[in-house]
């Protein structure tokens, strides 16, 4: 398997980035950690592994990419419009510097997003922002509300990073004609805590027409690797 490390300094964030590159062609999925998670958690947590015989056949290359929540979400030492102002950054060095980096190797033109957990938010929102650069999403067990880490602070920015709030009012022809043609497939199960905010936004796709998928799996999987291992094999 074709393993690439890459290192540099981002502008948009004002420091030095890492990532991990598996694969050689195929689709182009980037993959977001978990929760303060790290670039090379998936590796670490054999989803690579479990995905490796379709990678070896160039049917899909992950760009695994690091994380900012510590100085964004999770960093509780500074005000809530500091936090999201540091999300915003991590965008556009997603953006600009990762997608501008898949575009040098692929001509491929799908894009998927896919995470676990607080992953999965991240690839949820990105997806719904930015239409017309993704063409789906594989979120398992992802989480939608992030307006309990803003401490009552709301403006524009963190209105347009909660999926459930924003989703709930798109009704611009633009972005629902993009998502009636992209992927979009949400994974979690009985014994997920984020089960429900899976249940919302499904409700919230089907109210405005936009095909999904919302897999529930049953009583032998919950919010664990050994759970998104699984999943990951038969999604991705």
């Amino acid at each position: 398997m074709h393993r690439e490390y890459r290192k540099w300094f981002s502008s948009q964030l004002g420091r030095d980035m890492e990532m991990l590159v598996f694969g050689h062609a195929g689709l182009s999925v980037i993959v977001f950690p978990t929760s303060c998670g790290r670039f090379y958690e998936f590796e670490d947590h054999g989803m690579v592994a479990a995905l490796a015989h379709r990678i070896d056949a160039g049917q899909l290359r992950l760009f695994c990419v690091d994380s900012v929540d510590g100085e964004s979400w999770y960093n509780r030492g500074v005000h809530p419009r500091v936090k999201i102002a540091r999300h915003m950054q991590y965008e556009r060095y997603i953006l600009e510097d990762v997608l501008g980096l898949i575009r040098e190797w692929s001509a491929d033109t799908r894009l998927v997003a896919a995470g676990c957990s607080f992953g999965g938010f991240h690839a949820v929102n990105i997806a719904l922002r930015h239409p017309d650069m993704f063409t789906g999403f594989l979120s398992m067990s992802g989480a939608f509300d992030v307006s309990n880490f803003l401490r009552g602070h709301y403006d524009d920015d963190c209105y347009f990073n909660v999926p459930l709030h924003y989703m709930a009012n798109m009704n611009a022809p633009w972005y629902l004609e993009r998502y009636r043609r992209n992927t979009l497939v949400l994974a979690t199960s009985v014994h997920d805590q984020c089960w429900n905010d899976n249940e919302r936004l499904a409700a919230i796709f089907r109210e405005k027409g936009i095909p999904h998928r919302l897999e529930v799996w049953g009583p032998d999987t919950g919010h664990d690797w050994p759970s998104w291992e699984r999943m990951v094999q038969v999604y991705l």
